[in-house]
C-alpha cells in the first residue's frame, strides 16, 4: 500500500490558494483512483482506491499545515506504511511556478508542513512532489511569503494549472507502477 498526502489547509477560504495544490492534485487524483474522501480519521480526510495496479489510501490532513504530521504519521503507523511508500505533494516556493520536481528525502526548506512530517515519522526518506509556486520578488519578498502562499493563483497560473496538475497526476502514477528513480528520470528535466 501507498499513502498519498496531499498538503493544504482545510477551510473554503483556502480552497484555492498556492497553499492548498496538494489538496487539488490528490482531488484530481481521486478520479483516476476511483475513490474518494469518504472517512474522516487521523485527523483528516482519508479514502482508498487502486492507482496503477497498487492500493492507495489518500490524505488531507485537516490539522492546518503546520500540523499536517501528526495525521501522516498516525495513518503511516496504522497501516504499517513503510515511510519510503510515503508521498507528499506540496507547494514549493524554491521552485519556480509551472516547474515540477520529484524527489526523495531532504529536508524541509521552511516548509512548516514537511518539517512537522518529518518530525512526525521520524525521517526525511519519504517522497516528495514539488509544486513549484515561485515566489514574492523585490523588497521585502520574506515577510510576504505567507500572505503569497494565503492567495490564489494569478489569471496566467490558472490557465496552466489544469495541465500542471496533470502532470503531478502522472509523475504519482508513474512512481507507484516504476519506481522512483524511473519517474524522476522522465519528469525532473527542466520544463
Amino acid at each position: 500500500m501507498k499513502l498519498i498526502v496531499g498538503l493544504g489547509n482545510p477551510g473554503r477560504e483556502y480552497e484555492r490558494h498556492r497553499h492548498n495544490i496538494g489538496f487539488m492534485v490528490v482531488e484530481a487524483l481521486l478520479s483516476r483512483a476511483r475513490a474518494e474522501l469518504n472517512q474522516e480519521k487521523f485527523a483528516a480526510k482519508v479514502g482508498q482506491g487502486t492507482l496503477a495496479g497498487e492500493r492507495v489510501l489518500f490524505l488531507e490532513p485537516q490539522t492546518f499545515m503546520n500540523l499536517s504530521g501528526r495525521s501522516v504519521g498516525e495513518a503511516a503507523r496504522f497501516y504499517k506504511v513503510p515511510v519510503e511508500d510515503v508521498l507528499v505533494i506540496h507547494d514549493e516556493l524554491d521552485l519556480p511556478f509551472g516547474r515540477l520536481q520529484l524527489k526523495a528525502g531532504g529536508g524541509s526548506g521552511g516548509h512548516n508542513g514537511l518539517k512537522s512530517i518529518v518530525s512526525s515519522l521520524g525521517s526525511e526518506a519519504f517522497v516528495r512532489v514539488r509544486f513549484g509556486i515561485g515566489k514574492p520578488e523585490g523588497p521585502n519578498a520574506r515577510e510576504r511569503v505567507s500572505g503569497y502562499v494565503l492567495s490564489g493563483f494569478d489569471d496566467a497560473e490558472r490557465r496552466q494549472l489544469e495541465e500542471l496538475i496533470g502532470r503531478a497526476m502522472d509523475m504519482t502514477e508513474l512512481w507507484i507502477r516504476e519506481g522512483l528513480s524511473v519517474a524522476m528520470n522522465r519528469f525532473n528535466r527542466k520544463a
